[in-house]
């Protein structure tokens, strides 16, 4: 029964808005006035739109200038969650806000908090603006003058056949739409190497061009680089698919899920069925850290790896 709250129960509404900012942290650099968010709520329940589920939900939407209405809280006690509880509230917190002349509404859910991410965007949410962090002390390195090392990198087709390397490219690389010289030479070592002026300034298209010449040649592709100075990034793909993919800092551009995290350590079982090298070695050198500091240097990284896998860098 979903119902508007009143100054007499202000005590539950309190308990659950406690019990919401216990189960969903605000990132914890962020300065957080419980009291005083706590003491707000009595003059929310006068002003605002504040409703009850019982004693197992709340909501706690606003009304801005103009046509915006903003959902502060929607929490549901987990012993009640997939009943229909939140949906309800959602759907009387918005009509409320429409009552008062508002026809859109805005929230905000923490990045990390997936499970709650997906359901409103089931609901019809859309990101309308993406709020990004980093500490200053590592900024303020980052952005020193001469901080931020060369991005480079290149595409290791594992074949003999040089000229069936070069075909490919000409087909591949007018459907990416580039421009850049593209050069092939190899083999070596039962690899053939394409290096790529726009691949060596952004990793991403070095991606997508290995991508299509695995596709394209069915085989076993290597995107091996250095990104900012920093970082060694690779990613094996067999027929076009990606198989295995490293990153020797994973979260150097900010803070990743524990799975992701993980997923982009090197699997020493793929690269050696692929590429031959020693398990043991893989694992050995293809670590990853934190930070940059706690490795061996970006470049004496990246030519170790690309001699385990058996490419000339």
């Amino acid at each position: 029964m979903i119902r508007t709250a009143t100054p007499d129960d202000l005590r539950l509404v309190q308990d659950l808005f406690l019990a919401f900012e216990a189960e969903i942290p605000d990132a914890d650099w962020r300065e957080v006035d419980s009291d005083a968010d706590v003491a707000a709520l009595e003059q929310a329940i006068v002003d605002d739109v504040v409703l009850l589920a019982d004693d197992i939900g709340l909501a706690v939407a606003t009304k801005h200038a103009g046509r915006l209405g903003f959902l502060d809280v929607l929490y549901v006690r987990p012993e009640a969650r997939g009943t229909g509880v939140a949906a309800e509230l959602l759907r009387e917190a918005a009509s409320a806000l429409r009552d008062r002349g508002a026809d859109m509404l805005e929230l905000e859910v923490l990045e990390s908090n997936a499970r709650a991410r997906g359901v409103y965007e089931r609901w019809g949410f859309a990101p309308v603006e993406l709020t990004l962090a980093a500490p200053i002390d590592t900024l303020v390195r980052r952005l020193e003058p001469g901080a931020v090392g060369r991005t480079f990198g290149a595409v290791h087709v594992q074949t003999d056949d040089a000229g069936a390397v070069e075909r490919a490219v000409q087909k591949v690389v007018p459907r990416l739409g580039r421009s850049e010289r593209t050069t092939v030479t190899g083999p070596d070592n039962g690899w053939v190497t394409v290096h790529d002026e726009l691949g060596d300034r952004e990793p991403i298209a070095l991606q997508r061009l290995a991508k299509e010449l695995s596709y394209v040649s069915g085989g076993v592709v290597l995107a091996l680089g250095v990104e900012e100075g920093a970082v060694v990034r690779y990613t094996l793909y067999d027929r076009g698919s990606v198989v295995d993919e490293y990153s020797s800092v994973p979260e150097f551009r900010g803070p990743l899920p524990p799975g992701d995290v993980i997923a982009l350590g090197a699997n020493p079982t793929v690269v050696a069925r692929l590429t031959g090298a020693d398990p043991h070695e893989v694992r050995r050198i293809a670590r990853t850290a934190a930070s940059p500091a706690e490795l061996p240097p970006a470049l004496e990284l990246h030519a170790q790896i690309a001699e385990l896998m058996g490419v000339r860098v």
